[in-house]
């Protein structure tokens, strides 16, 4: 395979506040008193969570909007 027909290496994340990388994990997410487990990158030292744009503007956005209907 050329060096050109690879797919990118995924990167890895890193912590902004503890400059660890972000490793995948169950993380518990609540909205306007729901609460639901996802999956998500987070750091092993402070827990902070990686949320992707994609998850945040789209599936996120779509679930805030139906809740808000209700």
């Amino acid at each position: 395979m050329l060096e050109s027909e690879r797919p990118p290496a995924q990167a890895t994340l890193i912590c902004g506040k503890c400059k660890q990388a972000m490793v995948p994990g169950k993380v518990t997410a609540s909205y306007m008193g729901f609460v639901f487990p996802i999956a998500l990158l987070k750091c092993p030292g402070c827990g902070k969570v990686h949320v992707p744009v994609a998850l945040a503007t789209g599936k996120m956005l779509q679930v805030e909007q139906l809740l808000e209907d209700k």
